[in-house]
């Protein structure tokens, strides 16, 4: 059987509250001061006052925005991946979910929001699948993207995008900062950036390094039953939790989720692979139980010595996307990595 780590399962003491001291000395922010004027993914937005009336495109999105204490102000939600973070699931359980996956642009419009956030271009931007930032500008509603899907990433051929710049958490950083002015909670925004970046550093600090070389695979998804997948390439969320760590990443590609084959996967024969766990069903390998059974009934795949030495870890998928919970990542790897033997 398999070695499997879960968010369940890591070390008490990276989950321990983070003391009140990492906010208390910082300076009060200054109020907003509207109208309020800032960049967004090469679209300059206005805000004339703090918006009431949000639909949120994405699960990170809406996770930094309950985070931020912001849930009273959502009319709506879409694209989910999984449960929502349990200390928000009341409040959540009060909003109203537009779609699991993707909203129409209609639905989106009939909530009447003066802010949309959006967490991926593919949904709302030049050639997205709910709408464009323009047909919701016409309408005068905003659009506030994820920096983390434009900042150092082109879109522009459509699927998941490639990137030219590793992804850093600096990115989510930014966009906790921009919601949190465009909001006028700045202070509540920097608490929740020193929070994770200290559970950031635990996590760093949970291993002091890799005793060998160490290599790894990120499977997501598959298209197509669980035949070649969609795994992680070298420089979005999952190239920053291995390179954190000093795990190699044995896809090289700067595509964020390319279909790799598993003759190439079983060639490069990583020393740990890791699934992604997700409600999400899109695709049959959403169900982590397909991906598992497929590793151990396939014949290429079951050579693989990852395989053998139950080498197999479990992670959420919104830790595999740039996300808040991309730090749940960073601590499930250093934890699956000192057990297994491999950290210093």
């Amino acid at each position: 059987m398999s070695r499997k780590r879960s968010l369940a399962g890591l070390v008490a003491s990276a989950l321990i509250a983070l003391p009140l001291a990492l906010s208390a000395g910082m300076a009060k922010a200054d109020a907003t001061k509207y109208p309020l004027t800032l960049k967004n993914c090469g679209v300059t937005l206005t805000f004339k006052q703090a918006p009431s009336h949000i639909v949120s495109i994405g699960q990170s999105s809406t996770e930094i925005l309950y985070s931020l204490g912001l849930a009273e102000k959502v009319a709506g939600t879409a694209l989910w991946v999984g449960p929502v973070l349990p200390q928000f699931a009341a409040a959540n359980a009060k909003v109203k979910r537009l779609a699991d996956n993707d909203p129409s642009f209609e639905s989106v419009v009939g909530q009447h929001p003066d802010l949309v956030t959006n967490q991926f271009q593919w949904q709302v931007g030049p050639n997205g699948v709910v709408g464009t930032r323009k047909q919701f500008a016409d309408l005068g509603i905003p659009v506030y993207t994820s920096p983390s899907d434009c900042v150092g990433k082109n879109n522009a051929a459509g699927g998941d995008g490639t990137r030219s710049e590793p992804f850093t958490t600096a990115l989510i950083d930014r966009e906790i900062a921009d919601l949190a002015e465009i909001f006028n909670v700045q202070d509540r925004g920097q608490a929740l950036i020193a929070k994770l970046k200290a559970r950031e550093a635990a996590a760093k600090a949970m291993i002091a390094g890799v005793k060998k070389p160490v290599s790894a695979v990120f499977w997501f998804s598959s298209p197509a039953g669980a035949g070649d997948p969609y795994v992680a390439g070298q420089l979005g969320a999952p190239g920053y939790i291995m390179s954190t760590l000093g795990v190699k990443n044995v896809i090289t590609t700067n595509d964020e989720w390319p279909t790799v084959g598993w003759e190439t996967i079983a060639r490069a024969n990583p020393t740990f692979i890791v699934l992604a766990k997700m409600s999400r069903r899109r695709f049959p390998a959403d169900d982590v139980a397909v991906k598992e059974r497929f590793l151990h009934d396939d014949p290429v795949a079951s050579q693989m010595s990852a395989v053998k030495q139950g080498h197999i870890i479990e992670i959420d998928a919104q830790a595999m996307n740039p996300t808040i919970r991309t730090i749940d990542g960073i601590e499930i790897l250093a934890k699956a990595l000192k057990d297994a033997g491999y950290a210093k």
